[in-house]
């Protein structure tokens, strides 16, 4: 069965833009409220549920890896978003917090963005930038439904 959500030269659908946007929404109010972002995940299934993960306790890359073996595993997956902690090489040589995001739809392309934040657990006083494109990653979900 294929899907008509996506078009063939590499953009995003719109649903995918929305999963993606909604998980960086949560994602940027929990490092506003509470300061620390675990490993985040959402996988929306052929038939359009969605599937929210938290991934803890753990390494960082060991969370990330998890998360992006849970898509791999996940038979009926159409699309998913990671949120998770990274920093950023600023134009002054030096790192900055940012919230990272990768994405990806089945068959298609799959991407990464980031946004800078400071004020980390200060709520009021958190600010965040517009996402920027971080590129292309490695696909998740490979072939068509």
């Amino acid at each position: 069965m294929s899907h008509d959500n996506n078009t063939s030269y590499g953009t995003v659908s719109p649903q995918l833009d929305e999963l993606t946007s909604t998980l960086m929404g949560d994602a940027l109010d929990v490092l506003a409220t509470r300061g620390k972002l675990n490993v985040l995940l959402v996988i929306q299934m052929q038939d359009g549920t969605v599937e929210s993960l938290e991934y803890a306790d753990d390494g960082a890359e060991r969370l990330l890896t998890a998360a992006r073996d849970h898509v791999r595993s996940t038979r009926h997956a159409l699309r998913y978003a990671i949120a998770y902690e990274g920093a950023v090489e600023a134009e002054d040589e030096t790192f900055a917090d940012a919230l990272i995001v990768e994405f990806g739809e089945r068959g298609c392309p799959s991407y990464s963005a980031f946004s800078l934040f400071e004020g980390r657990g200060k709520e009021e006083a958190f600010r965040w930038t517009d996402p920027a494109p971080a590129g292309e990653e490695e696909p998740l979900l490979m072939g068509t439904m």
